[in-house]
């Protein structure tokens, strides 16, 4: 699925890149108090054809518990939720 972000500069490889979109998935959910989230901030382009190209740029894990556990297991969109927490974690605009 993935979100658009305000495009953030990222180190990699010697040079600075720009990462425009996020990527998340469950990597562990106990469905009590505690939950770990693979995340990856990508460059993703489009061809004058419409194709997309995505480059991984940065990935990572980030972990949600306690009372954040509590708050994104109630949310009307948990997916969209799971996404906010990530982006704010990392200092990110999520683009929804």
């Amino acid at each position: 699925m993935g979100y658009s972000i305000q495009p953030v500069d990222i180190w990699q490889n010697g040079e600075s890149k720009t990462g425009n979109f996020i990527d998340a998935s469950i990597v562990n959910d106990n469905l009590s108090d505690y939950a770990q989230f693979y995340w990856a901030i990508s460059d993703v382009t489009k061809d004058i054809e419409g194709n997309e190209t995505k480059q991984t740029l940065s990935q990572g894990n980030t972990t949600i518990s306690g009372a954040d556990y509590q708050t994104w297991g109630e949310s009307s969109d948990v997916n969209l939720a799971a996404y906010e927490y990530i982006c704010n974690k990392l200092n990110l605009t999520l683009i929804p």
